[in-house]
């Protein structure tokens, strides 16, 4: 549990000195200023982006650098797109489990709705190159 909790400390760390606010304020200005339809629709994220953005997926999870769990992108290329998968990965996310991935398990999400699960997963899921 401790070597969970430094890892995603020093995960935190990382993104948070990834950029000044300064740089990332000034280039997003300009682009609104030359292209204010394309910007907004490049920042649109999938809804299943955004509820893993606001949960705690990202300590063990990245899109395409191994944490502590499986990247995104390994997950999808792994699993078919289609319904039944949605279902099992799903009630995976919500049940946790131990075992596909290697040995360490993945902790319960009992209070994420069936719904936001799956949205998740879509969301993972397209990722598939």
């Amino acid at each position: 549990m401790k070597n969970t909790l430094f890892i995603l400390a020093c995960f935190i760390s990382v993104l948070a000195s990834c950029g000044s606010p300064e740089s990332s304020s000034t280039s997003t200005t300009a682009t609104t200023e030359s292209t204010p339809a394309a910007t907004s629709s490049s920042t649109e994220k999938h809804p299943g982006e955004r509820l893993i953005a606001t949960s705690d997926c990202i300590g063990c999870h990245n899109k395409v650098t191994k944490v502590i769990g499986p990247t995104y992108e390994e997950i999808a290329a792994k699993y078919a797109n289609d319904d039944a998968t949605i279902e099992k990965l799903a009630a995976k996310i919500i049940e946790g489990g131990k075992g596909v991935w290697g040995e360490v398990p993945m902790t319960p999400h009992a209070t994420l709705s069936k719904d936001d699960a799956k949205e998740m997963v879509r969301y993972i899921l397209s990722l598939k190159k």
